[in-house]
Parts: structure tokens; C-alpha cells; sequence
């Protein structure tokens, strides 16, 4: 299945390099094919331009796992340009924190707890890193999820729900359906972002530097772009059930091309049947067709 995703996005490169080979409508045929060629269910969305949206098995309820750490970076740093707060504000971080049994690069370099963290390095661990305890410090910040999920709603998408925290999801893996969203809402909250519409110019670019290092899904949207080329991404994994079906294999992101112009696109992947690196190489599959519909464009 893999060679098969390879062989065809090769294929594609060397016939989406011609303008006169790259419209609109060939793009979303060689995305359906795509999002066709594995046993999972995935939903697109791309912004092509201006009032301008492909999307490709666009509903509700795809799962967003960590993805939902983006929308909580955009209502925590909403929450301090209103309140007139640095992100550089100090949070406690206790011992008892720092749950064991969970992805944490920040407590795996400081296990004792008892220290403070600046709100900005919280939200590092959390978006560029997908810490699950950072990111439920956050939420204790704010409030808990509800404080994000009347976030999103005021924003009107109504395709998005966040309900529920790390911890939560881990007690029971059932939970992670209740943070979920269709592929357009998510493309419409990163156009906002991306735009300048959502957050004050140093909080925009505080998260659009952190989400340009993300070091998660190297091999997801970034996967088969040329090197070099700049991404800011949020991905997302979901857990296995006993039947190995995994609820999620995620990315969003903003594809910065060489020609100056951006392109919000979101891919979401849910209960695949597919290995994970199976299901990474469709979302990268995916980018690059985008990419390349892009670069063999002029708009």
C-alpha cells in the first residue's frame, strides 16, 4: 500500500509540474484518489485562494486529537491579549502534574516538579512538542476545555466541539470523539490565524513561530515537500483499538511557498485500518499535490 501511495505521488509530481496539466478540477480527481487508495476514512480541505475551498469528504466528527492543541494555543493567547497579560507569566508546575502514563518531553527533562513555567514554554511543549501535560496546565489556566469550546463557538464554527482534556482522553480512549471537527472548520480557523484576524501581531507571531517548529509528523504534511520548504503544522495521533483501528492520524498547517504565497490545508485521517506510516504518507501525499498544483500555478 505505501509503494503504491509513493508510486502514484511521484507519478503525479511529474504531470502536476505542467501548468496546462494542473487545474482545479484535476487536483481534487488525484485528491479523491488518494483519499481513496487506503481503509480509513479521510477528509480534506485546502484553500485554494481567495472564497476559494476544496474539500474532499468534508463532515463533523473526524476526531482531532492533539490537533485541538492549536485551537487552545488560539484561546489562551486570545485570553491574554485581552486581559493585557505576557505569555511570559509564570504557571506552577507541581509534581503531581506530571502524570506518568502520557506523551511529556516536559517531564521527562524535569521529573521532580515544583518549579514555574512562563505561559510561552507551556505552549511550546504543548504545540511544537504535543505535550499532554502542558497541554492540560493550559486548560487549567483557562478554565478547562469549556473555556476553548465557547472559543470556538464564538469564532461560529460549528463544525468543532473541544470537550475534553488530555487526562480525560486517558482514562477513557472513548473520549477523544468528543474533541472533534470537520476538515473546513479547520482551514477556516487557520485562515483567520494565518490572516491576522484571531490574536494580536505578537501573539500571531509567537504560535505561527511555534507551530514552524513543530517536531511531531516530520513524515505528515512536510513528508515528501522539498527540503527546506516552511511549514507551520499541528498534527495529531489517536490511539488503537483492539482491532487496530486507530481513531486518528492527523495534520493542519500552513504550506509557505516559494512564490511568497501561503495555502491553509487540513487532513484528517479516522478509523484506518491502515500502520501509521501508511497513513502519514497519504496526508504527505496529499500536501505534495497541493504543493505542486501551487508552484505550477499562477494566480
Amino acid at each position: 500500500m505505501l509503494r503504491t501511495l509513493l508510486f502514484f505521488v511521484c507519478s503525479g509530481i511529474a504531470v502536476g509540474c505542467s501548468p496546462q496539466a494542473a487545474p482545479r478540477e484535476a487536483l481534487e480527481r488525484d485528491l479523491v484518489r488518494l483519499t481513496d487508495s487506503v481503509r480509513a476514512r479521510v477528509g480534506v480541505a485546502v484553500v485554494l485562494g481567495e472564497g476559494d475551498t476544496l474539500t474532499i469528504n468534508n463532515s463533523p466528527g473526524y476526531p482531532l486529537a492533539s490537533v485541538f492543541k492549536f485551537h487552545q494555543a488560539c484561546a489562551l493567547l486570545d485570553s491574554l491579549d485581552r486581559a493585557g497579560l505576557s505569555p511570559e507569566l509564570p504557571v506552577e508546575v507541581r509534581r503531581s502534574d506530571l502524570l506518568p502514563d502520557t506523551w511529556s518531553p516536559m517531564r521527562d527533562a524535569r521529573p521532580e516538579g515544583g518549579y514555574a513555567l512562563p505561559l510561552s514554554e507551556l505552549l511550546r511543549y504543548s504545540v511544537a512538542l504535543s505535550d499532554n501535560n502542558a497541554c492540560d496546565l493550559l486548560f487549567r489556566f483557562l478554565g478547562g476545555p469549556e473555556y476553548v469550546g465557547r472559543y470556538i463557538r464564538r469564532l461560529g464554527l460549528a463544525d468543532t466541539s473541544i470537550a475534553a482534556d488530555e487526562a480525560a482522553m486517558h482514562r477513557d480512549p472513548a473520549v477523544q470523539y468528543a474533541n472533534a471537527a470537520s476538515p473546513l472548520d479547520a482551514v477556516r480557523l487557520l485562515e483567520l490565524f494565518r490572516r491576522g484576524r484571531l490574536l494580536a501581531p505578537s501573539s500571531t507571531e509567537l504560535l505561527m513561530r511555534t507551530m514552524l517548529s513543530t517536531a511531531t509528523g516530520p513524515d505528515k504534511l512536510k513528508g515528501l515537500l522539498p527540503t527546506g520548504t516552511a511549514v507551520a503544522h499541528k498534527t495529531g495521533s489517536g490511539w488503537r483499538d483492539e482491532q487496530g483501528i486507530v481513531s486518528a492520524d492527523n495534520d493542519i498547517g500552513i504550506l509557505f511557498l516559494p512564490d511568497g504565497r501561503a495555502c491553509s490545508i487540513a487532513v484528517f485521517i479516522t478509523d484506518s485500518a491502515e500502520d501509521d506510516r501508511t497513513n502519514a504518507a497519504v496526508i504527505a501525499s496529499i500536501a505534495r499535490r497541493v504543493y505542486d498544483y501551487f508552484t505550477a500555478t499562477n494566480r
